[in-house]
C-alpha cells in the first residue's frame, strides 16, 4: 500500500477559532475514513472580549446564590446557546467566589437547569468544575428555535407546582438573534407557560482583520490541490470570505456568475448560515449540515461527494 503524502489529503478550512482543551473537528477529520483523509485547517473569523460589567453582574448572582430551585430565587436557571459565553462563565468559576466560606458547592449550581443549544456547546459546559457535575439539558435541540420549545416544556416541567415560572438568566454575546426571549416570553402563552428571560451581555465580538488576509494564504498555499473544503459556522465574515475565494462582485456585492476556485466546495453548519450566504450575496452552498456538530460536517460532505474513486 502506498503512503499518503500531505498532497493525496484535502485541506478542510474550519471558519472558527480551535477549541481547546480539544476540538470535536480536529479530532475527527485527522482519522482517514471511508476513503476521505482531510488535512484540517483552523481559520479564526472572530475575535471575542469579556464585558467587564456583564462579568460582574453575573459573579454577583453566583456569590448571592441567586440562581436555585428554592422559591424565591432571582433565577432558577441558565440558558447558553455559544461557546463563548461557557468559557466567560468558565472564567468566572475558574477565579473562584474570592471571599471565605464560599468555596463549598461553588458555583451553587446543583438544583437548576443549565441548557445547552448543541453538543459543542454541551461538552464546554461539561467542563465546568462543580460537584455534583451541572445538570445539562438541551443538546440534541441544535437551534435557538427548537431549544426555546425544548425549555417550555422541560422548565413547565421542572417548576410544575409554581403557577409562576422563576426567571431565565441567559448569558449572550453582543450580536444574538432574540428567539429565545421571544419564543418564552410571547405574551400569548398563558401565565403558568411564560418565562421571563433576562440577557446579560457577557462577550463582545469582532471579525478579526487578519481573516481575510490567513485564509487567501491558505488558499494560495493550497491551491494545487485536486478538493478543498471551507466549513463555515457563522453569518458573521462570510462577504470576506467570499473576496478570499475570489468570486465576491464589489459592484453588487453579489457573488459573481463566472466563478473562480472550481475546486473548492463550501459547507455550512446549518440553515442560517446558509440562508445568509444566498439571501445576502446570492451563493448558494454545496452542502449544509443538518446537524450543527462535527458528525452532522461530515455527513454532509460525505453525501455530496460519495465515496472517492480508490
Amino acid at each position: 500500500m502506498s503512503k499518503t503524502t500531505p498532497r493525496d489529503r484535502t485541506p478542510l478550512f474550519l471558519l472558527k477559532t480551535k477549541s481547546s482543551p480539544t476540538d470535536a473537528y480536529e479530532e475527527l477529520f485527522t482519522t482517514p475514513c471511508d476513503g476521505y483523509d482531510f488535512e484540517p485547517h483552523f481559520v479564526p473569523v472572530l475575535e471575542h472580549r469579556f464585558e467587564d460589567g456583564g462579568m460582574a453582574k453575573v459573579k454577583s448572582v453566583l456569590l448571592s446564590k441567586g440562581i436555585s430551585s428554592e422559591e424565591g430565587s432571582r433565577y432558577g436557571g441558565m440558558v447558553f446557546t455559544s461557546q463563548r459565553a461557557v468559557e466567560a462563565f468558565t472564567k468566572l468559576v475558574h477565579g473562584g467566589p474570592g471571599r471565605e466560606g464560599d468555596e463549598e458547592l461553588w458555583p451553587h449550581l446543583q438544583d437548576v437547569p443549565i441548557y445547552s443549544v448543541g453538543p459543542a456547546t454541551t461538552r464546554a459546559l461539561q467542563a465546568v468544575p462543580q460537584t455534583p457535575p451541572l445538570q445539562i439539558f438541551g443538546s440534541h435541540t441544535g437551534n435557538g428555535e427548537d431549544l426555546s420549545k425544548f425549555i417550555l416544556q422541560h422548565y413547565g416541567e421542572w417548576y410544575r407546582d409554581r403557577p409562576t415560572k422563576p426567571p431565565l438568566l441567559f448569558l449572550v454575546g453582543e450580536q444574538r438573534r432574540d428567539i429565545i426571549p421571544k419564543t418564552l416570553m410571547d405574551p400569548a402563552l398563558p401565565s403558568d407557560k411564560y418565562i421571563k428571560v433576562d440577557e446579560v451581555v457577557i462577550y463582545g465580538t469582532g471579525v478579526m482583520e487578519s481573516f481575510r488576509e490567513d485564509f487567501e494564504l491558505l488558499l494560495k498555499e493550497t491551491k494545487d490541490r485536486t478538493t478543498r473544503w471551507v466549513v463555515v459556522f457563522s453569518p458573521s465574515g462570510c462577504d470576506n470570505m467570499l473576496r478570499a475565494l475570489g468570486i465576491l462582485d464589489e459592484a453588487t456585492g453579489r457573488v459573481k456568475e463566472r466563478r473562480g476556485h472550481e475546486n473548492t466546495y463550501v459547507a455550512t453548519i446549518g440553515p442560517t448560515t446558509r440562508n445568509h450566504l444566498l439571501d445576502n450575496f446570492g451563493f448558494e452552498p454545496h452542502v449544509s449540515a443538518e446537524h450543527p456538530s462535527p458528525e452532522g460536517v461530515w455527513k454532509a460532505i460525505y453525501s455530496f461527494q460519495g465515496t472517492p474513486a480508490q
